[in-house]
Formats: C-alpha cells, structure tokens, sequence
C-alpha cells in the first residue's frame, strides 16, 4: 500500500500554477487567481514550518535535557557500583580492581587497618554510634593520605589504602600519621573515649597479586593487634 502524500493539495495547486504559467491563452485574473493561491499556500506552509520548527527545538532540548540525566545516572551507577554507601570510601570490589590493575603496571604499598575494640563500641552504644565512628575515622584517612592514595573500606571496621609506587618507608611513615590522626580523633558524646587503629603494612613488586599483598598487609595488622593495639607493623620482607 502506497504512503499517503503528505504535500497533496500543494502538489495539486503547484501543478494548476505551472500549467497556467504554460498557458501562453491565459488571461490577468487567471494569473491573479493563481498567485492567490500560491501566496495562501506560502504562508500557510511557513507557519507549519514555523511551528515545526519550534517544536523541534523543544524536543531537542528536552532530548539534551533527558541525555544530560542519563549521563548523571550512569555517574551515579558507577559511584554507588565502587563506592562504599556509609563513608563514601572505595568498597571492596574497587580496591581489589584499583590494586590489581597498579600492581600491573608497577610496584604496590599496601596499608591495612582496623578500628581497635570496635565490636564492644558497637555493643555499648549501638550502631548509629559506631556508623558515626567509621565515618570519623574515615575523614581522618582521606585528609591524611589526600591525594597521595586511595582509601577503601573493605570490611565493616576495617580499611585499606592504596599507595602505588611509594616506598616501603614512605607508606611506614604514612601509615604512622594516619594512626596518629585517628588517636587525636575526638568522638561525639556519648563516646567518652578515645578511638585507635592498628596498622599492617605491606610493598609488593610488579606483577604480584591482590591476595598476595593484602595477605601480608593483614599479617601485619594482626601482630600489631598482638603487641597491644594502636600500633603500626610491617610485612615481613
């Protein structure tokens, strides 16, 4: 089935106006009638292509509109899909894939830490109390690595940060200030004490594994657990 013309009656006047042009026999109010007609159909093709146009650029916008949102929500995909919730830190899966791909491409530190007597925290004061903690906890990270590392928490009171390329000196020392930031820590009452973290350590080569560093990392946070908390300990070489 043929589609229908969408343009059939101009067709039809610009055919009637090309034959009376041809018509050499053609008198003046032949000629007037017909460019009548012309000029009717004229404007009354502009106004459509004036209001099509207008609608037009209403959708366009409303399709850069809807575009610029799709683009938000697939940022906001990708930010919860590597983002821990409560802290705004890197989750697990990221650190693993950010860890992975720096030892792919070079040398890795490693720090692990985790919060000491968390759990009897969490059971004196409930966790409203003890999300607020590993909030504060985790600012005291991010403004002592800053743009050196990456912060993730990869357990519920336990996190990592990321040092590709540094020194196992380097992340030693760093990890001694980020201790000493979460020691100056003041929590909001009704937390009346003060909060430590106990440190593990570690620096893999090029080409070593997630598992193989944070193994020795948490190695080393648990020695420091051993030898009284609120400590920092490295891998063993």
């Amino acid at each position: 089935m043929a589609e229908p013309d969408l343009f059939e009656s101009e067709n039809s006047v610009l055919a009637h106006a090309k034959a009376v042009f041809c018509d050499v026999d053609a008198g003046e109010e032949a000629y007037r009638h017909t460019l009548g007609q012309l000029i009717s159909y004229y404007e009354r093709l502009m106004r459509e292509t004036r209001r099509l146009i207008r609608r037009s650029d209403r959708e366009e916008l409303e399709m850069n509109r809807l575009n610029h949102r799709l683009q938000e929500l697939a940022q906001e995909l990708e930010y919860r899909a590597t983002h821990d919730t409560l802290t705004g830190a890197l989750n697990r899966g990221a650190v693993i894939d950010l860890a992975t791909a720096a030892l792919a491409r070079g040398s890795l530190a490693l720090i692990v830490l985790d919060i000491d007597h968390f759990k009897r925290l969490n059971d004196e004061f409930g966790h409203p109390v003890g999300d607020a903690v590993i909030c504060g906890v985790t600012a005291c990270l991010k403004d002592t690595v800053c743009a050196e590392g990456a912060i993730g928490r990869v357990g519920g009171e336990e996190f990592a940060a990321l040092l590709p390329d540094f020194a196992l000196d380097d992340a030693m020392a760093l990890a001694e200030r980020m201790r000493a930031a979460i020691a100056d820590y003041r929590c909001a009452a009704p937390v009346e004490r003060a909060i430590t973290a106990s440190f593990g350590v570690s620096w893999s080569a090029q080409g070593r594994t997630f598992a193989h560093a944070y193994g020795r990392a948490d190695e080393a946070l648990y020695r420091a657990k051993r030898a009284g908390r609120n400590r920092v300990e490295q891998a063993f070489a």
